[in-house]
């Protein structure tokens, strides 16, 4: 039964930890590519493209990993703090605290943004694309950027607690 807990508080941190690179990776490419290679581009095409991304990104794979990280982060807790290493919990508890506010930023500034620009309809039919796009832009790649630095927080701290756990764990 042991092994089995072992094996269980292992998969769950590997698994949040992978769950958490993969968010991570999703905002710092928005940081370092998307956004500024939409910022150069047209009114027209702007909005056009983010209205595109914002209505793709909603799927099973993208949900997939964006709940998944709190799931797992919290089960990877509670599997640490029942029996685990302090050690290890300490930093599972950080990854989860940076998790929850990439969630809470999220829910707060960019899906409104997001939300906004999609009540805006169809680009053919907004009659100002600069002043919808000036509404939405700085504000959703500022917060993005923050964003950015907690989910890799979350990720370097996932990665942290996973090398702890492999040093400290008992092994059979």
């Amino acid at each position: 039964m042991t092994a089995l807990i072992e094996t269980t508080r292992t998969a769950t941190l590997v698994a949040a930890t992978l769950a958490a690179g993969l968010l991570a990776g999703l905002f710092y490419a928005f940081t370092c590519a998307v956004m500024p290679g939409l910022r150069g581009s047209a009114d027209r095409t702007f909005v056009d493209g983010m209205q595109r991304i914002n209505a793709a990104i909603l799927n099973p794979w993208f949900m997939l990993s964006f709940l998944g990280v709190l799931v797992l982060t919290a089960a990877a807790a509670v599997l640490q703090f029942s029996g685990g290493t302090r050690a290890v919990l300490v930093w599972v508890v950080a990854a989860l605290v940076l998790a929850v506010a990439t969630l809470v930023i999220t829910g707060v500034v960019n899906v409104p943004l997001n939300n906004a620009l999609a009540a805006a309809g169809p680009v053919d039919a907004i009659a100002d694309l600069a002043e919808v796009r000036a509404r939405f832009e700085a504000a959703w790649v500022r917060w993005n950027l923050v964003r950015t630095v907690t989910s890799t927080g979350a990720f370097g701290c996932l990665v942290w607690a996973l090398v702890l756990h492999g040093r400290l764990a008992p092994h059979a």
